[in-house]
């Protein structure tokens, strides 16, 4: 195994953590400063925001900005 391959596996498994993570906080309708730890702390050890990831995160953006997102404990 190289490891090109080897880094894209961690690549993938990074980028489905982070839509799980999203998934969590648009479900519960609430994110607070420990979900937007998680989150950049899954995205930075990645090392670079793919485009799936930034779509996530822009999502979290969109439920903010239209009151379907509460920030809570900021």
């Amino acid at each position: 195994m190289n490891s090109l391959s080897g880094y894209q596996k961690f690549h993938n498994r990074a980028e489905i953590a982070v839509k799980k993570i999203v998934e969590r906080i648009i479900r519960s309708g609430k994110i607070s400063p420990e979900d937007h730890n998680a989150l950049t702390y899954t995205i930075l050890i990645d090392g670079e925001v793919s485009d799936s990831d930034r779509r996530q995160i822009n999502r979290i953006f969109d439920y903010i900005q239209t009151g379907r997102l509460q920030l809570v404990d900021w």
